[in-house]
């Protein structure tokens, strides 16, 4: 039996509804009921706090979040504090990980292995920096990572939600980086594919390319044709 993907990617869908879906998909896999799943989309502008809990790296007072049209959530992966919003690309790979692929800290470097592939297929060198999660172009990072691993109700294995944002179009950093203190990282900054590579993307073009490269390191044999779902 192959062992597929189902992916789809939504133009904009706003946190709450992505991290109720999320909780549902989580279920329904631990149920047996559905497959392994992606969802690729974008977020409006939004801040996350994971659970290290450090508000005093949000910069921003709530009537400034308010004023700037900027969401504030905070949330139950690992990590610290990171901004979403359009221009970047969102993953929330909800995968069964069990026997052989129980390996959690191993999740987190093949999630970054999917990134460091799609940008060197563009000729970029990316790679990671031992004290940090995420995927780094020099000192500056391109895509953040957090996630949560969900154990299983009936049997030794997890679901994992939440996943990672790819910083795709320029200037994404003035956008909502300059808030925050991403990650609790105060030392480096943030880019994205297009000023790494000095070409133009379109968050969708991306969302299909990145395909081939999430396949191939998490093993799966096949993918579910891309679904582009309406927004939400």
């Amino acid at each position: 039996m192959s062992k597929e993907l189902q992916v789809s990617y939504t133009p904009m869908m706003g946190y709450d509804a992505a991290w109720d879906l999320q909780k549902s998909i989580v279920k329904s896999i631990d149920l047996g009921e559905q497959q392994d799943t992606l969802l690729l989309l974008q977020h409006p502008p939004t801040y996350t706090i994971g659970s290290q809990r450090h508000p005093e790296h949000l910069l921003l007072s709530k009537e400034e979040l308010e004023v700037k049209g900027i969401g504030l959530f905070e949330i139950d992966r690992g990590g610290d504090i990171t901004y979403h919003g359009p221009g970047q690309l969102v993953g929330y790979p909800l995968l069964l990980l069990e026997g052989a692929g129980l390996d959690l800290h191993g999740y987190l470097r093949s999630l970054e292995q999917v990134i460091i592939n799609y940008l060197q297929h563009y000729g970029i060198e990316a790679g990671r920096k031992p004290e940090y999660t995420g995927v780094w172009v020099g000192d500056l990072k391109v895509c953040a990572i957090g996630v949560k691993f969900n154990k299983c109700r009936s049997r030794r294995a997890f679901v994992t939600s939440h996943g990672f944002a790819f910083n795709i179009k320029a200037g994404i950093g003035e956008q909502g980086f300059k808030g925050i203190i991403p990650c609790g990282i105060q030392e480096y900054g943030v880019t994205s594919l297009e000023e790494c590579t000095g070409r133009d993307f379109t968050v969708e073009q991306v969302a299909e390319e990145i395909m081939p490269f999430f396949t191939e390191v998490f093993s799966y044999e096949t993918a579910a044709k891309l679904i582009t779902e309406t927004a939400r």
